[in-house]
This record gives C-alpha cells, structure tokens and sequence, in this order.
C-alpha cells in the first residue's frame, strides 16, 4: 500500500520528467534549422565545383535567397497559427512538412525543384524555432529565460555541428545530407507526438475563453501584433527588430558563404569545412555562457556586449593566418560572441512581453530577423561572384555587428505589460 508520501514523490517524479521532455523535444527540433542553416553552404562549393543539375553561382544565390523567404514567411505566419491551434500541434506538423520536404530536396532532377522543394521546406521550418522558444518560455517556471533560451538554441547549433562535421566525409554525395535531415526530422515527429504536450498556458487561455471570469477593473494586456506596440513596447519592438535583422544577417551570412570565402582566400576546401564546424562549435558554448551571464547580470548588457565583441573578432577574421590552429581559434571565438548575440535578442523578447503578445513578438522578431538572413546571403553571394568577399565580407559583417549593438542601445531595459 502506498503511502502518501510516496504517492508525492511519484507526482514529484512524474512532474519532472514532464519538464524534461518538453525541453529535449524543442532542443532537437530546433536541432533541425541548425541543420538547415549549414547544408546549403556545406553542399555549395560541391554543387559549383560539379556543376550538379547546373548550378552556378548566380543559381546557389538565387536557391539560398528564396529558401529564406520561405523560412522568413513561416515565422511570420506562427504566431496566429500557434495561438490558434496550440504550440503543439504547429511544431509537430511543421517538422513533418519540413522532413518530407527536405527528403525530396534530395532527389531534385534540376535547380528549379530543388529551389521549390527548399522554399516550401522552409515554410515549415520558419515556425518550428519560435513556436518551440515561445513554448520554452511559457514552460519554464524560474521567470529566467536567458538560460531556457540559450540552452534550448543550442540544439540550432548542435544540429549545425553535426551537418558541418557529416559534410566533412560526404560533402561530395550532397544527397546524402539532404535526405539525414529529412529522415531525422521523420523520426523525431511520433516523439513528438507521443511526449508533448500542449503548453499549459494555451490550455488555460483556451479555458478562459470557454468559461470567461468576472470583467476585470484592469484592462487585460493587448494580444497578437497591437500588444506589440502598446506604449513603450513600440521602441522595443522597433529596437529588437533590428537587432534580429542583424543577427540573422551575421549567422546566415557565415554559415551559408564562410567555406567558399575561406576557400577564395587560399584555404584548402576541407580546411574551409573543418572553419564551419568550429564555428558552430563555438556557438554551442558561447550560448551555454551567455545564458547563465544573462541571468546573472542581465539580458540586455550582455547582449550588448556580445554584438561588440562579435564586431571585433569578425574584423579580425580579415587578417591573413598562416597557422591553421590560430585560425581556428580565432574562428571559434567568433562563433562564441556571433551566434549569441542574436539568441540573446531572443530571450530579451520573451523576457520583456506579456504571455498574451509573446507568440506574436517572437514569431516577428524571427520573421524579421529572416530579412536579415535573406540580404546576409545574398550580400555575401554578390561579393563572392565580384571575387572581393575575402576581405570585404568580414568587414561588412563586422559593420552589421555594431549596428546591432546600436539597436538594442535604443530599447528599455523593462517595460510593464501595460507598455509603461
């Protein structure tokens, strides 16, 4: 006969591995885009040095712009689509459509599906990364986000590290890549499915709806995309807009074109892929420190000096090196201050918005930061084509770097839900 205080630390037990699973399940599927954000530029040199199913430059340019407007356009679209179907069923079903999708980016016969196929991948993937860190967020019960964020992104880069390091082996059968994406996207889906469970926040809003309290002398706090420009919000919202803008601009930017830069630059193509995985590896423990310094001392200090560190190192990525482990460590050090820098915007936002305005905060911070992913790119490709991205690129890069710092200069450190 069971005792009541076992019958406690059964609940107690069986509550936290409740918690622990939503928390792996949004870190691997998050692991996905990191996995998105690498294989095009892992693949890239191969596809140009072979000519597969014709491309040139002007082609991987053009797939690489409009996969991103696809992944920009998902974002935008989450934030509704999450408040009215729930934060489970929209991860669960985007990592489907996205797996299948991918899966068949693989079997392209020509450029023109192969940009089709990434476009409407990207379409499922752009609402997987916010809805997971909106779901995180809600899910998490210390009131701390910086370390819930953080360490939920660090699955982005750990799904990057782990395509970088494949490409390493079997860049040469790019198909390969493709379809290890789709397939792992596929397998996580019934996990999905089977240890999720809906955000209890939507649950309880939903619950609301069906049974509404007493009218409240206070007036509630605005939802969907008026909550985000409520009073002061309208700066926040303005501040990290363009803070996302340039993050993404940053980490897309490296991790579609850095191979091929390094590689015009005089750098063995292998040695160039090796850069892309320290990169990310760099990125992995530079989120796991910046979320516990977020914590400690504040999200918005440090995102600042993040953006500033990263302006530094990505100048100093311009400068010739002759010895290959200087340069990776100038690589990883980048990666530290580059890639965090963008999810510490992240957590700022999902901080500082009312849980009625987070989904759609979020979701826009994401979807406006793709613009910045869709020029980085692009910028980078053009660049590349004139034969000027080595050293120039690393310049540009360290210029958006500092507009950064300037935009989260601009935001309030903390605004109430009533915008004041």
């Amino acid at each position: 006969m069971s005792t009541p205080a076992a019958a406690s630390d059964a609940a107690t037990t069986a509550r936290a591995t409740d918690t622990r699973w939503p928390a792996i399940l949004c870190w691997l599927a998050v692991a996905l885009e990191g996995f998105d954000l690498v294989v095009l530029g892992a693949v890239i040199p191969e596809l140009l040095a072979t000519n597969a199913i014709g491309f040139t430059p002007e082609a991987a340019t053009l797939v690489a712009t409009l996969s991103l407007v696809g992944v920009g356009l998902g974002a935008a679209t989450v934030g509704p689509i999450a408040d009215r179907f729930g934060r489970r069923y929209t991860i669960i079903f985007c990592v489907l459509f996205f797996s299948i999708f991918t899966i068949l980016v693989a079997f392209s016969p020509n450029v023109a599906l192969f940009t089709t196929f990434r476009f409407i991948a990207g379409l499922a993937l752009g609402a997987v990364m916010p809805g997971c860190l909106a779901y995180i967020s809600e899910h998490n019960k210390s009131g701390k986000t910086g370390k819930a964020t953080t360490l939920t992104m660090t699955g982005y880069h750990a799904g990057a590290v782990a395509i970088s390091l494949l490409a390493v082996f079997y860049s040469h059968n790019w198909h390969l890549l493709f379809i290890a994406g789709g397939v792992a996207g596929l397998v996580l889906v019934p996990l999905l499915w089977w240890k999720l469970p809906e955000s209890q926040e939507f649950v309880d809003a939903q619950a609301a709806k069906a049974h509404p309290a007493e009218v409240s002398t206070t007036a509630a706090p605005k939802t969907g995309m008026a909550g985000l420009f409520v009073g002061r919000f309208k700066l926040v919202t303005i501040g990290v807009w363009a803070a996302s803008f340039m993050g993404l601009l940053l980490v897309y930017g490296l991790n579609t074109w850095l191979p091929k830069i390094m590689a015009d630059a005089g750098y063995e193509v292998s040695d160039s892929l090796v850069m892309l995985f320290v990169l990310n590896l760099g990125a992995v423990v530079g989120l796991i420190i910046a979320g516990w310094l977020a914590d400690k001392h504040g999200t918005k200090p440090i995102v600042l000096m993040w953006f500033l560190l990263a302006a530094v190192f990505l100048a100093a990525l311009s400068i010739p090196m002759t010895s290959q482990i200087l340069l990776n460590i100038a690589v990883f050090i980048t990666g530290v201050f580059v890639f965090s820098a963008q999810v510490l915007v992240y957590a700022f936002v999902s901080a500082i918005y009312p849980p009625t305005a987070r989904g759609t905060a979020l979701g826009m911070a994401s979807a406006v930061g793709r613009l910045g992913a869709i020029v980085g790119p692009f910028i980078t490709g053009t660049l590349v084509t004139a034969g000027i991205a080595y050293p120039w690129g690393f310049y540009l890069f360290a210029v958006v770097a500092v507009l950064g710092f300037a935009a989260m200069v601009i935001v309030p450190k903390a605004v109430d839900h009533a915008g004041r």
